[in-house]
């Protein structure tokens, strides 16, 4: 079975990532990339459940079968590093029934800022932070935020009613990335949205084009 691309999404409870994933695929299915979802949440299926509705039975934009949510049992970080096997089993599937697909994003259940996902999982890592948590965030690093491939701080129509600096975030994340790409989105407005998911069609799909590019309906 030929390996799909993978990404995998981590950060705090809260901080975006369901929704950064609602704003990622119509863009990749505009330019005709097909996705799958596998979303991790410890007890509840609830934010596969709402990015199933809003993606595929609102707006079509992928088959009901490709947005999968998994509960996992247990501490976050665990089905995404120390032992995937859970999702492993779920790709393995993916690959064998569906080999048309380009990507395949995996969403960490909400975690910590030591959070990182086992590379035997995970091609390419998205660390999410939420601006409501305090210009602070990015110098207080972890390893999701200095090690992840993409930092994303999200929510930046929130800056001013939590008193957080942008410009003081973007220095210091500039500072303890030592040159690894971040940027600041903002889900409502579509902002940096595009930027983003240049970064997934370069640096994990090598620009590859779509698999079903040339295809006739």
């Amino acid at each position: 079975m030929a390996r799909i691309p993978r990404i995998g999404i981590g950060g705090p409870v809260g901080s975006g990532k369901s929704m950064l994933i609602e704003r990622f695929v119509p863009v990749l299915a505009r330019d005709g990339y097909r996705v799958c979802i596998i979303s991790n949440d410890v007890i509840s299926k609830e934010d596969a459940d709402r990015m199933r509705q809003n993606l595929a039975t609102d707006r079509g934009l992928l088959p009901e079968n490709m947005v999968i949510g998994l509960a996992t049992g247990g501490c976050p970080h665990t089905a995404i590093r120390e032992d995937p096997s859970m999702n492993m089993a779920v790709i393995e599937e993916i690959e064998r029934d569906h080999p048309g697909l380009d990507l395949i994003i995996i969403e960490s259940g909400g975690d910590n800022i030591t959070t990182t996902f086992s590379p035997a999982l995970a091609d390419y890592f998205i660390y999410v932070v939420d601006v409501a948590g305090g210009d602070k965030y990015p110098r207080k690093r972890g390893l999701g935020i200095e090690n992840c491939d993409l930092l994303v701080i999200n929510k930046t129509d929130l800056a001013p009613l939590v008193d957080a600096d942008l410009d003081v975030m973007k220095r210091d994340a500039a500072e303890v990335r030592e040159g690894r790409p971040f940027l600041l989105t903002n889900c409502k407005t579509g902002e940096g949205i595009g930027e983003a998911c240049g970064h997934i069609v370069r640096d994990v799909l090598f620009d590859a084009p779509p698999k079903g590019a040339g295809e006739t309906a």
